[in-house]
């Protein structure tokens, strides 16, 4: 590879970079220049669909004609067209690169690679013919040079930045791009040929909105989602005669009012989430209004939206009764009113090319309309969250995702079989009653969560689950099913949350799980699971456990202690940069949820955190000693092991437990002194070890200091503040208690 060796800046129209022959550089020379400039790293494009190394078919002495990416003019062979998007680039993007010197480039796509928050160089306007620029969502930050402006051949500027989002919409922290007043206002007077502009996510709060009044008549689409816009949108852009797409979502202190008479607007696409708008363009196909502050109820005009397709008006206040113009939209196919205060029945949907049908968290009453089945084309139907009466009818031939939970329905254990499509399945909150039919775990290949929780389904578990079973969630927690756990379950390879709390399941430990690979959650809690727990048949079981609740049951003998020394998924959980992210269906943006003890507090948590962990084995009739292997769970949260006959130490090495936020060891036999090593603990906001044996002085400092009498009453050889009995002078001339070195550590 020629050696490259950067002369001058800024770029000259001669010779930035020279060859080690000294030969002029041509534009594969350029090319293998500019792609030493950085490594590859799949992570870099983790947001694209499919993504590949485009430049590693770069090579010297190849024709750069062919390679991956680029295309070149038929007659003067130079190259016209640069697509490098989701190539898993990372490095320094250099702005004194050769690269700027391919005087012929049309159209240029560097969008989903990872620049490192480098500045868009304004050499990027070196490119006199270049007719598409994209640099979207590739961690470029700083300000938008205005140089861009010179670019006034171009009809499509992508400069858009999007964070990743994880399950629940969370979005990962990203490099700021800014665009201030004089480079906006150089874009609109200069690019009068432009017909796409995206700007998504850019911060243009020094920028008044009416710097866009005069953009070129050209433009069909843009784009200003999430970009800290305030005051009032110039309704003259509506009027554009050619635009077709206008998207202002995620600007909460931007308002503005659409035209009222004389609008004949061809916009196809209007969507104004969390922005303050009110509209009624005839033409419209799709409107999107969610995250704004509507209010009132939806006019009845049944000819307001007569080519509607797409029509989102959630997360607003709207309420009142759905008009009737709803039911019977002809092209309608989304219908989103979820968030709102609507009330009344549900009406029959007349239209049978509705694809999603979202209701969701409203005070809707009544039945499910009956003929719901009749929508052939339904995929997807979220009625949950409101006061909705009566049973469940028969569903959609093609339904995918079904969720009818927080509601009121009742009646036996509705037939779903038909249903051979669904994937997601949510009943849970209601009271259904009756037996789990055999056909539920075999009747969909596709079925990834199932979530009866909170009904009144009694029987056994049905033992069919079949092979190849796609589960993922299996949530039957608080109804009266009874019998043994099935080990059909294992046919569920990708199961990852079991939660069969809250029952009368007759049992002893399911030792079959320990071929759940992928299993995460586990919660046994408060049924009639009985004996010991003893060793597992293999030292990599349940690898990525993290929340594991087997109280209130009647376990005995030692603790696990062969499974716990599996638990690597409470090892060393490290942030990996992707923010905050939660277990589900992402392409159903469904949460898994699970009811566990926390602080002391049964609560459902409505969203699992991945970096979530517990252990609780409280309430059984668990023996011996703590072993020591619990203290190795370096990133566990919470931890339970009241209510049980454990004797012996509390170990020093639960000091190494430090993210550990609660620590319940009350009502056993533990003896010896509390170690001084857990004010280590800086996070602990529980802790209780009242009814044990303990004695001598009560650790002081950090978290030590916010526990009160409660958390050590019980002991009566425990002295020191909070409790009211003071230590003697002989206590109080022993030494602080400090690590152990005897077999106690040692114990389990």
């Amino acid at each position: 590879m020629e050696n490259c060796k950067p002369t001058r800046t800024p770029v000259s129209n001669t010779e930035i970079f020279s060859t080690t022959d000294g030969a002029p550089p041509t534009d594969a020379t350029r090319f293998l220049c500019f792609k030493t400039h950085f490594s590859i790293n799949q992570s870099s494009s983790k947001d694209c669909e499919y993504s590949y190394p485009k430049t590693t078919s770069r090579k010297k002495g190849t024709d750069c004609c062919l390679w991956d990416g680029v295309s070149c003019d038929n007659i003067t062979g130079e190259v016209i067209s640069l697509d490098l998007s989701c190539s898993c680039l990372s490095g320094t993007f250099p702005s004194n690169t050769t690269f700027f010197l391919l005087s012929s480039l049309q159209r240029l796509d560097l969008s989903f690679n990872d620049f490192r928050k480098s500045e868009i160089s304004f050499n990027f306007s070196r490119f006199p013919s270049l007719t598409h620029l994209n640099l979207s969502s590739s961690w470029f930050s700083g300000p938008v040079p205005y140089e861009i402006s010179y670019l006034s051949n171009l009809v499509s500027l992508h400069l858009s930045y999007r964070p990743s989002i994880d399950l629940i919409g969370f979005q990962a922290p990203g490099p700021i791009l800014t665009l201030e007043k004089s480079a906006v206002n150089r874009i609109v007077r200069n690019l009068t040929q432009v017909r796409e502009i995206d700007l998504d996510g850019i911060d243009m709060s020094s920028i008044d909105p009416n710097s866009f009044i005069n953009l070129s008549y050209s433009l069909t689409s843009l784009s200003l989602l999430g970009c800290h816009l305030r005051g009032k949108f110039p309704d003259n852009i509506f009027k554009h005669p050619n635009i077709e797409y206008l998207s202002l979502d995620e600007n909460p202190k931007l308002t503005g009012q659409f035209p009222k008479s004389n609008w004949s607007s061809p916009l196809v696409v209007l969507s104004a989430f969390d922005s303050i708008f009110t509209c009624k363009p005839r033409k419209l196909r799709i409107l999107a209004l969610g995250y704004n502050q509507l209010e009132g109820c939806i006019p009845n005009n049944p000819n307001a939206f007569p080519n509607l397709s797409y029509l989102d008006l959630s997360d607003n206040f709207l309420s009142g009764t759905t008009p009737s113009w709803l039911y019977t939209i002809p092209l309608l196919r989304y219908l989103n009113l979820g968030n709102n205060q609507f009330n009344g029945h549900i009406s029959e949907f007349q239209n049978r090319l509705l694809i999603t049908i979202i209701l969701k968290d409203n005070s809707f009453r009544g039945p499910i309309p009956s003929l719901i089945s009749k929508l052939v084309n339904l995929t997807f139907l979220d009625l949950s969250s409101n006061f909705i009466e009566g049973g469940l009818p028969k569903l959609p031939p093609n339904i995918r995702f079904l969720s009818v939970s927080y509601n009121n329905l009742t009646g036996n254990f509705p037939h779903i079989c038909i249903s051979k499509f669904l994937e997601i399945l949510d009943l849970s909150h209601n009271n259904f009653s009756g037996v789990i039919p055999q056909y539920i775990g075999s009747f969909s290949k596709n079925l990834s969560s199932l979530n009866l929780k909170m009904n009144k389904l009694h029987g056994t578990i049905p033992s069919t689950f079949a092979k190849r079973c796609a589960l993922k969630n299996l949530n039957l927690n608080s109804n009266h099913l009874e019998g043994p756990l099935t080990p059909s379950i294992t046919n569920c390879k990708d199961l990852q949350v079991l939660d069969v709390g809250n029952n009368m399941i007759n049992d002893s430990f399911p030792h079959w799980i320990e071929t759940l690979s992928e299993l995460q959650v586990l919660v046994l809690h408060s049924n009639k699971f009985h004996g010991p727990i003893t060793a597992p048949t293999s030292s990599g079981s349940l690898p990525k456990l993290r929340i594991v609740d087997l109280s209130c049951n009647n376990f005995f003998g030692p603790l696990p202690t062969g499974y716990i020394k599996n638990f690597k998924g409470m090892i060393n959980i490290l942030d990996d940069g992707q923010g905050v992210r939660y277990m589900g269906e992402r392409n159903y943006s469904y949460n898994f949820s699970v009811t566990i003890a926390v602080k002391g507090f049964e609560i459902e948590l409505m969203k699992i955190l991945t970096i979530f962990t517990s252990i609780d084995l409280s309430s059984n009739n668990f023996e011996g000693q703590i072993p020591r292997d619990i203290g190795e769970l370096s990133s566990l949260r919470g931890l339970n092991l009241s209510h049980n006959n454990l004797i012996g130490h509390i170990l020093t090495s639960l000091r190494n437990m430090t993210r550990l936020e609660w620590l319940d060891l009350s009502s056993n036999k533990l003896s010896g002194q509390i170690p001084t090593g857990l004010l280590d603990l800086t996070f602990l906001s529980v802790f209780n070890v009242s009814y044990n044996q303990l004695v001598g002085r009560i650790p002081h400092g950090n978290q030590f200091n916010t526990f009160e009498n409660a958390s050590y009453q019980g002991n009566e050889g425990l002295c020191g503040v909070p409790l009211s009995r003071g230590c003697s002078n002989k206590v109080l001339g022993q030494p602080l208690p400090a690590p152990w070195t005897n077999s106690h550590e040692d114990g389990g």
